[in-house]
């Protein structure tokens, strides 16, 4: 059973093969920095979001895309549980896809979203983020979603970044 979650302006769902040119357009920017290699192609962009998609086949739950209710069509940007092979815990990832997207609350909407989720429907008891230590925004967000920095968690191999670790909320408790 795929999950639709909606909040008050966004509808997140699992990501569709169609939504590989988008994807593939964020992928090839500038604004992919901190979650791709630093040569992007668009045949890495291609096979990276197949692990997303894949993500849901092999681990039964994965990243959601997100879009304003208004327009379903214009994907703003991924959120929610992955834990591919090699990570040392399970995460809540998110990224926004769209530069006009960013300061309107849509990242933290769809990613609080996503973690009431994953401690409600999927059980966990803990969830971080690997967030690369230069993204401030990201940074940001995890810190306005109740994580704080775990200076004592193991990182992804080869990954630098800071593990914030999100505590459950207190009403899923």
């Amino acid at each position: 059973m795929t999950p639709v979650l909606e909040t008050e302006r966004l509808i997140l769902r699992r990501p569709e093969a169609s939504d590989l040119p988008v994807w593939l357009d964020f992928f090839m920017s500038d604004r992919a920095r901190y979650v791709r290699t630093p040569e992007p192609t668009r045949a890495l962009g291609w096979r990276a979001f197949a692990a997303i998609i894949g993500h849901w086949a092999i681990r039964g739950f994965g990243s959601l895309v997100f879009a304003d209710k208004t327009a379903p069509e214009a994907l703003l940007g991924a959120t929610g549980p992955w834990e591919p092979e090699g990570w040392p815990e399970r995460e809540l990832g998110w990224t926004l896809w769209r530069e006009e997207a960013e300061g309107k609350g849509y990242a933290f909407e769809a990613a609080s979203a996503a973690r009431d989720h994953v401690f409600r429907d999927l059980g966990w008891e803990t969830a971080v983020s690997y967030v690369d230590a230069r993204n401030a925004r990201s940074a940001r967000l995890a810190e306005r979603l109740g994580a704080r920095p775990d200076w004592s968690a193991k990182t992804p191999d080869g990954l630098q970044c800071v593990v914030f670790r999100h505590p459950k909320p207190e009403g899923l408790r």
